[in-house]
């Protein structure tokens, strides 16, 4: 490529960001004449903008641009004079010269010299349309519509750092003045996102580097300590010295000797002040060091916005109905990686309240409502994370129709469906596929439901909840971290190393006791604020060996998915913190359940765990049956550990009489439903008798001898089968696949269970 070639490329990659810069300023300046056409500021703002990319077009030659700006900057340089009243054709012209722009913009876009000729054509007619070759259209007839891109442009990156190319683009001394005006602004330098993330992660680590000073600071003081209890103790011996009438050489010596430490005591105070001094001045320099790197990958949520005013009113107006954008908190701060990541979902959402919410007009004014449907976005900041509500005045949901629809699809039968609250109904829809349209459309769902955007809000460590008001429209509440970069964490130990939580992601945390646990349907669940909650070992979940307590009670993080809750028992909770991540290692592909690691103050790794894949993680033990019982403390302060029993019997009524008579005896006794239930408890725990019924579902009690017999581990427990078959064929397959004792229920009772349990394994202490 020839010099000449490359300053060509290189001027037309400035023209295309003068082109998505000024474009953005010609939207949001039309869409405002839309409804003021008369405002001069806005008129102002976009005869500047459409001057200015005249002037960019014809400095690289793009002689399409110059013609579709020309005589865009006529039309409005005729409505600021008062020759010409914007009407909606104007604007909608005018929003078609600005897609147009865009378009000559973008390399490789051939189809936009074709249209060329219809845009001046049709923008002829409007300004003069006694001369012009096409006859003007009835008033309020739609002009035949331009090809328009199928996605909005990409929102600027940094709209800021086209300034060089607006300043050599205009020549003209209205672009001088606009220069002199923008001479007290900040200087932009374009910096590529890698390079960017770099400074960032190697802004993060020297400000976890600087934490390591505490403890070597903490161990300075604690010398400095210690030195001066040796002087004291060499002051006693001085003076018992002087008392006993030793000679003046050990005097002298000693004297010497406390001269010495002196000076070392007078240099270990000024070095300790002086690390002291240089920890404080390096962890601020380092936390301003990581806050301004930080800084800089924020941007305003307005970012995310361009285009989408823009695309409702379209929509709106494809479909016959009048809508607008009313957008709250555009200076909001967030980080560059969220805003690209939150651009599909609210897009998703704001075509799906067009497209399903805001009703027609006829309908609307039927209801009271103004002809023009509002759509309102607010973004703030609250507790470290960025609220977004996404809030239609339109119809709200059809709470019969979802109603019918969930039984139809047999989600759930129709007496349940009947029974359900407004909120457990609105979950349905978040489901995978679940649409109330009958038909596919391209308008707003295109087949896919609210579970993608979901998805996309909870990959960004987020979560949603939608609300409606029946006939006054619905309410979507967002919540994301401001930033990808740091991550509000639980940490918790888990098998004696640190594991991160995102808070997002939990609900709340607990202390369990022992007697709060139960058994429902074979998985171990406790009691809280009237709802059973699912319980599980992290360290199961996590390939973690299981930690040694002594503790009677478990120290539980609640994380929610959708509607149910479930409980990760950890063994501690260190504490809430502020992390940054680091990624993992690309060589290690996806590590199971975890998504990236940090530092924590002391330099050591934390692992975050990533709670989506958790969840599947939980699915996939509870669907194969494999979840383990926690093992749980029985209390130190008893002294002597009680012997445990496993009762295992698909009767409730026979498990809780043996599980209340055994209890009362002092034995410490767990409970399964059935075989497989038992057999996994059997797996996870350490018990010193197991007690199983013989007729059970999923695995009968000749199953689950026969396993325990097989197991290395478990051939040794003592078994006693417990069954309402007495025939003498029955006794005989128990016992021969393993049981000790064989009991009928017939002639059951309480002594005949007391002392066979004796006999097998004694008193339930020691």
């Amino acid at each position: 490529m020839t010099p000449e070639q490359m300053r060509d490329a290189s001027l037309l990659e400035l023209f295309s960001l003068e082109a998505e810069a000024q474009t953005q300023v010609l939207s949001a300046g039309l869409m405002a004449l839309e409804r003021n056409p008369t405002q001069a500021d806005q008129l102002e703002a976009c005869m500047r903008a459409a001057h200015s990319l005249k002037g960019a077009a014809r400095i690289v030659g793009v002689d399409a641009g110059v013609s579709v700006a020309h005589v865009m900057e006529d039309c409005l340089v005729a409505a600021q004079e008062g020759r010409l009243r914007l009407s909606a054709e104007h604007i909608d012209a005018l929003l078609q010269g600005t897609d147009l722009l865009m378009r000559i913009a973008t390399p490789g876009d051939a189809g936009a010299q074709a249209t060329l000729p219809v845009f001046l054509a049709q923008m002829a007619s409007l300004l003069d349309p006694g001369a012009a070759a096409v006859p003007a259209r009835p008033a309020g007839m739609p002009t035949p519509p331009l090809p328009t891109p199928a996605v909005q442009p990409e929102p600027l990156a940094q709209p800021a750092a086209t300034l060089e190319a607006e300043n050599e683009a205009e020549p003209t001394p209205r672009r001088k003045a606009g220069k002199r005006v923008g001479e007290g602004t900040e200087r932009v330098l374009r910096v590529t996102a890698d390079r960017l993330n770099s400074l960032l992660d190697l802004s993060s680590k020297s400000l976890v580097e600087t934490q390591r000073l505490k403890p070597y600071l903490a161990t300075l003081q604690r010398l400095k300590r210690m030195h001066g209890q040796g002087m004291q103790a060499l002051d006693g011996l001085r003076m018992q010295l002087e008392d006993s009438g030793q000679s003046g050489e050990v005097l002298d010596a000693l004297a010497q000797t406390q001269r010495l430490l002196a000076e070392t005591q007078q240099i270990l105070q000024q070095q300790a002040a002086d690390l002291d001094e240089f920890g404080w001045q390096a962890s601020q320099r380092a936390q301003l060091l990581y806050d301004t790197a930080l800084a800089c990958r924020m941007r305003p949520f307005a970012d995310v916005l361009n285009g989408q005013s823009r695309m409702v009113r379209d929509l709106g107006r494809s479909l016959g109905k009048p809508v607008r954008l009313l957008v709250e908190g555009e200076k909001t701060q967030v980080d560059r990686d969220v805003l690209e990541k939150l651009e599909a979902p609210l897009t998703h959402l704001l075509r799906n309240a067009v497209d399903h919410g805001i009703e027609q007009p006829e309908r609307r004014l039927l209801a009271g409502k103004a002809e023009e449907g509002v759509i309102r976005l607010r973004a703030s900041h609250q507790a470290g994370m960025l609220s977004l509500e996404l809030i239609d005045d339109g119809a709200g949901i059809d709470l019969e129709r979802l109603r019918s629809s969930i039984v139809e699809r047999a989600l759930s039968p129709a007496d349940t469906v009947a029974r359900m609250s407004e909120a457990e109904l609105l979950t349905f829809l978040f489901l995978p596929g679940f649409s109330l349209r009958d038909k596919v459309t391209e308008v707003s769902g295109r087949g896919v439901g609210l579970d993608a955007v979901q998805h996309m809000i909870r990959e960004l460590r987020g979560s949603i909840e939608l609300t409606q008001l029946a006939g006054q429209g619905c309410r979507f509440h967002l919540q994301v971290p401001l930033t990808l970069s740091v991550v509000r964490s639980l940490v918790v130990e888990v098998g004696g190393e640190a594991y991160a939580f995102p808070l997002a992601h939990i609900e709340r945390t607990l202390e369990v006791s022992a007697e709060q646990i139960v058994q429902i349907e074979g998985r171990q669940h406790f009691w809280h604020e009237g709802r059973h909650i699912g319980l599980v070992a992290a360290s199961q979940l996590l390939n973690r060996p299981a930690g040694q307590t002594q503790e009677s009670s478990l120290r539980v993080v609640v994380i929610r998915e959708r509607e149910q809750l479930y409980g990760v028992a950890v063994e501690r909770l260190v504490g809430e913190r502020v992390l940054v991540v680091m990624p993992l290692d690309p060589r290690l592909g996806k590590v199971q359940d975890i998504s990236s690691g940090a530092l924590l103050d002391d330099g050591s790794v934390v692992l975050i765990v990533d709670v989506e894949d958790l969840l599947r993680s939980l699915d996939k033990l509870l669907s194969t049956g494999s979840l383990e019982r926690i093992a749980r403390g029985s209390g130190g302060a008893r002294g002597v550990a009680r012997k445990r029993i496993l009762v295992v019997d698909d009767s409730l009524t026979v498990r809780e009489l043996q599980r209340k008579l055994l209890g009362n005896r002092g034995y410490d006794v767990a409970v399964a439903v059935d075989g497989m239930d038992g057999w996994n408890a059997l797996r996870a725990e350490d018990f010193d008798l197991l007690i199983t019924d013989i007729d059970m579902p999923r695995m009968d009690g000749i199953e689950l001898v026969t396993l325990v017999r097989r197991d290395q581990r478990l051939q040794s427990l003592p078994v006693m089968v417990v069954s309402y078959k007495d025939r003498e064929e029955d006794r005989r397959r128990g016992l021969d696949a393993g049981a000790d004792y064989y009991l009928a229920k017939a002639s059951f009772h309480d002594d005949a269970l007391l002392d066979a349990v004796i006999e097998l394994i004694g008193g339930a202490q020691g």
